[in-house]
């Protein structure tokens, strides 16, 4: 199993409809926080170790109505 972490800017508006639409819609998508900054969701995704990341995000993510731009954050280890 592997863990990403997807930023996610929005069109104008549309954060809300996006985040619900990628809980509901897109099973790998663990969690949706809202943030601050220049992007305006942060998702935890949680896939496969044979998921390959690039389709992941451009097939699953990018393709969500209201998505404007992502940028992804491949991790290594979880410590706690």
């Amino acid at each position: 199993m592997q863990t990403i972490f997807i930023m996610v800017k929005c069109d104008l508006g549309q954060a809300y409809e996006v985040a619900d639409r990628a809980v509901q819609d897109v099973e790998q998508v663990s969690e949706v926080h809202s943030t601050s900054g220049q992007y305006d969701l942060l998702m935890k995704c949680y896939l496969d170790d044979n998921t390959d990341i690039g389709r992941f995000v451009t097939e699953q993510v990018q393709t969500l109505p209201g998505v404007k731009d992502t940028f992804t954050l491949i991790t290594f280890k979880a410590f706690s």
